[in-house]
This record gives structure tokens, sequence and C-alpha cells, in this order.
């Protein structure tokens, strides 16, 4: 029997990699590809992929959002993330949720080959960077929910005072707060914070 897979991604190119390296793949086929989340949900449904290759940014909704309506559809569903987002709280927020595994697009041909037949089996793969991300951040403390919030008004390039008025704090709360990021992340500023929390998946700036 063959590994029948989903590709779930907005870019044609890419799907048409996917397509490409299933096809040489004498234990794969490609049934099914998905641009959005909504048609990608519709397919899972209908066609019952062994496994889905998804992406973490869609046009409609994200990739964690699928994953998890995916996961509470079919609890044994193998859902492998193929994304272009490195960061190790994106990882692990999709290992979380259920996800097979977590691959970059970068990865090598016969490396997405074998995650996908690790996948089919029940087992989980990691991209190295990927685990090293995860490894490097282990025992990090976490940022607090107003620290995340006050981080995504920054990432919307709203001034202190502006971001105090929409939370309804002080203004002195949110240098507070501000310092707080700026020592859990080992940033210098605020600029140097906005980097790093983009690159660990804390924040997402605005499309």
């Amino acid at each position: 029997m063959r590994i029948r897979i989903l590709a779930v991604d907005d870019h044609p190119l890419v799907r048409m990699g996917i397509g490409a390296l299933i096809e040489s793949e004498h234990d794969m086929e490609l049934v099914g590809e998905a641009p959005d989340g909504a048609s990608a949900l519709r397919l899972f449904e209908t066609l019952r992929p062994d496994v889905t290759l998804l992406d973490l940014q869609l046009p409609d909704v994200t990739g964690l959002d699928v994953l998890r309506m995916m996961k509470a559809s079919r609890h044994d569903a193998r859902i492998l993330v193929l994304t272009t987002w490195r960061g190790d709280v994106n990882a692990r927020n999709a290992l979380a949720l259920g996800a097979a595994g977590y691959l970059l697009k970068g990865t090598a041909r016969h490396e997405l080959a074998h995650a996908i037949r690790e996948a089919a089996a029940g087992r989980r793969c990691v991209s190295p960077d990927v685990a090293l991300d995860i490894a490097t951040h282990v025992g990090d403390e976490h940022l607090t929910d107003r620290e995340l919030a006050i981080l995504d008004s920054a990432a919307r390039g709203l001034e202190n005072k502006r971001i105090a008025s929409e939370l309804g704090i002080g203004l002195e709360t949110v240098k507070s707060h501000l310092g707080h990021v700026f020592d859990k992340l080992g940033a210098r500023n605020r600029t140097d914070a906005l980097r790093i929390a983009t690159l660990r998946g804390l924040i997402r700036f605005p499309a």
C-alpha cells in the first residue's frame, strides 16, 4: 500500500516540488493539494490521507489552527509541518498540538521522504536545526500574556504611550514590562526584542 499524501501550501511552486518528490517515490502518492486552510480541511475530511504536509503560513487561517482542527477531527492524523518558520516556539506549539514532525522547507528531498515514512509509521521527525532551537531555549523563562500583548503592539508600530492606552495600563507599567521582556529574551533594545521574538515565533509582524 502506498502512503497517501495531502499537500497544503499557498505557493503553487512548493506544491509542484512536493508533487515531483512524491512521484519519484514508489511507495507514495499525492492524493490532493490545498492552497488554504478551508480547502485543506475539506480535502482532509473527504480524502482521509495517511500523511498531511502542512505549511504554517496560509492566506485564510494559521497552519496551527488547521492542525488543531485536523487533530480534533481525527486524533490519529499524521501531520507534518513543512514551513520556513524555524522558531522554537513555533515548533513546540505544533508538536504540542500533535504534529508528527516539524520540517523546514530547505530540507533535502531524501530527508523529507524519510520524514513522510516516519510519520506514516507513527513516529516523529524534527529537523536538526529546529531540534537545536528547542534545546537551546529549554528552561528559558516564559513571557507572560501581558508581555506578549505589549510585544505584539510594538510589532504593530505602536509607541509606549499608545500601548498603555490600548491595554488600559500606565506608561511606566509598559516600560517595566518591556524591561522584563528584554531580560528574558536577552535583547539589547526594543528593535532587538522584536527581532528575537519574531525569529522564535513569539509574535508575527502584520502582513
